[in-house]
């Protein structure tokens, strides 16, 4: 019989969870010696490893490219493919692209197990996606700097891929496409400028992260194909919804940075309390409804907000000993508190 293999803090709990039950009499001590007996500590988090190893390949594979820039031999030769068409640039890539989907499509199939070297392959097809259709834009021509129409092109290609070879990170891609479309696009019907119907990036990308929250929670679970990407939709919408909430504190609504350098940071307090209260409702409906993310996300953005009033405001007033005393204090406070927390649900 295969066992359960943990490490030893998740052993532990293990361990205390059978004496419970045990001395409730949930369960009888030959039952408890048996789980006991299935359960095996593990030496080396192999998993995590794999993990990092291929994240840290595939930040490899940007930095190789952008080393090109940097190293004169490379750009010598990469000066010499100059006269290369775009059109056969375009082409290459897409085949590397096919090739890597394909790659990982079956790897995916023979190898469901192994997800870390899957989404890497589905990785690097998607940059070979970008590369293609970014030099696809060279060959149609983009003389009007209207971008946003091959944005569109690279979203449609990453979500019916996403949807095929059912890769969340070919989703992520798709969303991350989506937002930089939704930015290029209102920056263009603006001619390039940073306010567009009166909002500038922050106030946008706020109401961008609620139709994307909105249409995950309420729009792709009616959508059987996309019920899937339910979840992550839902985690990057309320990604995209607090960090522009966030930004928008720090910011408001100024188009302008000479504006805004301008302005006393007391003038933004409007922005900062919509923040803090729109990051604290989250906290609450997260423990009501026992939604994890939204609590987990609510929480730490309360606390990111609050942090950041206190920099805004005191940072260039109050004494720098005084200022991390304080600081220090307050995060004390706070992880005292939280200890609290988890003796109380440890000891239910």
């Amino acid at each position: 019989m295969r066992k359960l293999q943990v490490n030893q803090q998740e052993q532990q709990l293990l361990n205390d969870a059978i004496t419970h039950w045990v001395a409730e009499e949930l369960i009888d001590p030959e039952t408890a010696g048996k789980i006991r007996s299935n359960i095996a500590v593990k030496g080396f988090d192999w998993q995590r490893l794999a993990q990092y190893s291929f994240w840290i390949a595939l930040s490899c594979v940007v930095l190789a490219f952008l080393s090109i820039f940097v190293d004169k031999g490379i750009m010598r030769w990469v000066e010499s493919l100059y006269e290369t068409p775009d059109l056969l640039i375009s082409a290459f890539c897409w085949v590397l692209a096919i090739l890597f989907y394909y790659l990982g499509f079956r790897h995916k199939k023979y190898h469901p197990d192994k997800s870390f070297s899957n989404e890497a392959m589905m990785a690097l097809g998607v940059f070979a996606t970008a590369t293609a259709v970014g030099y696809m834009g060279e060959v149609l021509g983009t003389k009007s700097g209207n971008y946003s129409l091959l944005f569109l092109t690279s979203i449609i290609i990453y979500a019916v891929l996403a949807v095929k070879l059912g890769s969340n990170l070919i989703w992520i891609f798709m969303l991350l496409a989506l937002g930089i479309w939704f930015a290029t696009e209102t920056a263009h019907q603006s001619n390039w400028g940073f306010s567009f119907w009166g909002m500038n990036y922050p106030l946008r990308f706020t109401l961008f992260g609620v139709l994307v929250t909105a249409l995950a929670l309420f729009g792709q679970t009616r959508v059987k194909i996309l019920l899937p990407f339910q979840t992550v939709s839902y985690v990057v919408g309320l990604c995209y919804l607090l960090i522009s909430l966030w930004l928008l504190s720090i910011f408001g609504n100024y188009s302008d940075f000479q504006i805004w350098s301008s302005v006393k940071q007391w003038h933004l307090i409007g922005w900062g309390i919509l923040s803090t209260s729109a990051a604290l409702a989250m906290t609450i409906y997260g423990f009501k409804k026992q939604d994890l993310f939204a609590r987990e996300f609510g929480m730490v953005f309360v606390v990111i907000n609050v942090y950041t009033r206190y920099f805004e405001y005191f940072w260039d007033t109050m004494n720098r000993a005084i200022f991390f005393a304080i600081l220090a204090i307050s995060f004390f406070m706070v992880g005292r508190q939280a200890e609290k927390i988890w003796r109380g649900i440890e000891k239910k």
